[in-house]
C-alpha cells in the first residue's frame, strides 16, 4: 500500500516497517474493523462487507474520500465518529517511515544546535496571523511533523515514544495570543467588539495548532510500539464505555444526550420480558391432579395465570462529587423509563436524604439537573460528606411508605462512608421489605473493602454489582429491573 503525505495527495513510494496484513487490503480492513469492535463500534459482517465494496470503488489515493466512504459504510451513529478518525488515523496514516514533502519547513537552530524556542515562537505566530487555509495549512501541518519528530521524543519503558506534551511543553503556544491579536488586529477598527473577535480566533487558531501536533503524535508512536497498543489509550473511547468515575464533562453530556436512546433500547427489552412472561409458571400440583386421567404421566402442563401489575420503583442515588455523574445519568435513565412502572420515586443524598422525583420534568434541561438537585432539594447537612448509615437511617424513618413488598429497590453509589456507621441493620430492614434489591457501584470490585468502602458489608446484605460505564449500566438495568 502507498503512503499519502500531509495533504492528502499521493507519496513517493516508502518502506513500511512492520509486519503486513497476512491477506493484503481485505485483511487490513478486517483487522481494522476488528479494532472498532474493540473500542466498543458494533460493525456487523454485513458492514465489514459493505466497507470491502467501498474500497473497490474509491480511489485509495485520496485519503479523506476513503476516509468517508468508510464511515459511511460502518458507522451508525454521528456519536462514533471521533473514535473511528483516531482509529482511521492509526490504520490508514497519512504517511509512514520518513515524511515526504515537509522538508521545506525547518526548525530553527542554536549554535549548539538546540531548538530555538524564541524563534520558534515567532515563526508559529507568523504562520497562526495568515490566512490558516490552503498552502498555509499544509505549512502548520508539516512544522507540527517536524515539531513532533524532533521535539516530542521521550524515553519510555518500551523504548523512545513520542508525546504531544513532550512537543509542546517548551513551545507553550498560549503565549502568543498577543502577538497573534496584534497581527489581526491589523487593519481592522480598534472597538471592542473586533478586538474581541480577534482573540477570539487567536485563541482558536492556536487551539487547532494544537489538535494537528496531536493528530500528528500517534502515527509515530504507532511505528514503534503498534497501533493496537496506541489505540487502548490514544484513541477517543466511545461515552457508553467512559469509567464513570474518570468521565470528563463533554462524556457526560453526550450520555445524558442519548439517554432517551438508551431509554428506548431498555424498554424494548423490558416490554419484550413482559410478553415472555405472560405465559405463567407451571402449576405443578394443579398439574399432576391432571395427569390421574392419563395413569398419573404428566402429558398437559398447567400454568398459573399471571397477575399483570407493573412494579414500584425506588432510586435511592448518592450525588456527591466522586459519583455525582453516575447517580445523575441513571437518574435520567431511569425516569425515561417511568412507563414502565406503575410508580418510580427517585431520593437523591449526600449525607441527608430526600425525594427528587417532582425536580424530574421536561423544562429542566439535563446539564441543570444536579444543580437544581443540590438548591432546591435537602440533600446536604451540616459536613456535607458522603454519610451512607445517615442517609439510610433518614429514608427509612422519612419515608418509610416509599419501600413495600411491591417496591424494586435500586441503589446507587461506591459506598465510600468515610468511616462513619455504616447503618447495616437499616439497609437489611429496607431489603427484606422490599421484593427486589439491588446495589449498582462505579467502583471495580477490586477496591470494595479498602479504605473507607463498606462495599464488602453492604455486599453480604444485598445484591452488589459492579456498573462502572454506560454500557454495563444498560446491561444491568436490562437485566435486572422486574417486569
Amino acid at each position: 500500500m502507498r503512503a499519502f503525505t500531509s495533504s492528502g495527495t499521493p507519496a513517493k513510494p516508502v518502506t513500511v516497517p512492520g509486519p503486513t496484513a497476512e491477506h493484503g487490503l481485505p485483511g487490513h480492513l478486517v483487522g481494522f474493523v476488528e479494532a472498532l469492535r474493540r473500542r466498543g463500534i458494533p460493525v456487523g459482517p454485513s458492514e465489514t462487507v459493505d466497507a470491502g465494496q467501498v474500497l473497490t470503488v474509491l480511489d485509495l489515493m485520496d485519503r479523506e474520500a476513503l476516509r468517508e466512504g468508510l464511515a459511511c459504510a460502518l458507522l451508525r451513529r454521528t456519536t462514533q465518529r471521533a473514535t473511528f478518525d483516531g482509529m482511521f488515523d492509526l490504520w490508514f496514516p497519512a504517511a509512514l517511515g520518513e515524511r515526504i514533502g515537509a522538508e521545506e519547513v525547518e526548525l530553527p537552530v542554536k549554535p549548539d544546535g538546540n531548538i530555538d524556542i524564541l524563534e520558534l515562537r515567532k515563526m508559529l505566530a507568523e504562520l497562526l496571523v495568515q490566512d490558516p487555509s490552503g498552502e498555509q495549512a499544509q505549512q502548520l501541518q508539516a512544522l507540527a511533523a517536524q515539531m513532533v519528530d524532533q521535539m516530542g521524543q521521550y524515553r519510555a519503558a518500551g523504548g523512545p515514544s513520542f508525546s504531544a506534551y513532550q512537543t509542546l511543553k517548551d513551545l507553550q503556544p498560549e503565549l502568543l495570543v498577543s502577538k497573534i491579536l496584534a497581527g489581526l488586529a491589523q487593519g481592522m477598527d480598534n472597538s471592542d467588539f473586533d478586538t474581541e473577535v480577534a482573540r477570539r480566533a487567536a485563541r482558536q487558531r492556536i487551539k487547532n495548532f494544537r489538535g494537528t501536533v496531536e493528530a500528528e503524535t500517534p502515527p509515530p508512536v504507532a511505528e514503534r510500539i503498534g497501533r493496537e497498543r496506541v489505540a487502548t489509550y490514544g484513541v477517543a473511547r466511545q461515552a457508553e464505555d467512559a469509567d464513570f468515575l474518570r468521565i470528563s464533562q463533554t462524556e457526560l453530556d453526550e450520555l445524558r444526550r442519548g439517554s432517551q436512546r438508551l431509554a428506548r433500547v431498555l424498554a424494548s427489552r423490558l416490554a419484550a420480558r413482559r410478553r415472555r412472561s405472560r405465559r405463567g409458571e407451571i402449576d405443578l400440583r394443579k398439574t399432576m391432579r391432571k395427569s390421574m386421567s392419563t395413569g398419573g404421566v404428566p402429558v398437559n402442563l398447567v400454568t398459573r395465570k399471571p397477575r399483570p401489575g407493573r412494579p414500584d420503583l425506588v432510586l435511592l442515588c448518592d450525588i456527591s462529587g466522586s459519583v455525582a455523574g453516575f447517580s445523575s445519568f441513571t437518574m435520567l435513565l431511569v425516569n425515561a423509563l417511568r412507563e414502565q412502572f406503575s410508580r418510580v420515586r427517585i431520593f437523591a443524598f449526600v449525607d441527608r436524604v430526600d425525594e427528587v422525583t417532582g425536580l424530574f420534568d421536561a423544562a429542566t434541561p439535563l446539564d441543570q439537573l444536579t444543580r437544581r438537585i443540590f438548591t432546591e432539594a435537602e440533600v446536604v447537612g451540616i459536613e456535607g460528606h458522603s454519610d451512607y448509615g445517615s442517609a439510610l437511617e433518614g429514608f427509612a424513618e422519612r419515608f418509610s411508605d416509599a419501600v413495600t413488598s411491591r417496591t424494586s429497590l435500586l441503589i446507587l453509589g461506591d459506598a465510600r462512608t468515610n468511616y462513619r456507621d455504616p447503618a447495616l441493620d437499616t439497609l437489611r430492614q429496607l431489603v427484606e421489605t422490599a421484593k427486589h434489591a439491588h446495589w449498582l457501584n462505579p467502583e471495580a470490585e477490586k477496591m470494595w473493602g479498602t479504605g473507607d468502602s463498606a462495599a464488602n458489608r453492604y455486599a453480604d446484605i444485598i445484591d452488589m454489582h459492579e456498573c462502572r460505564s454506560a454500557r454495563q449500566l444498560t446491561a444491568l438495568v436490562g437485566r435486572l429491573l422486574p417486569v
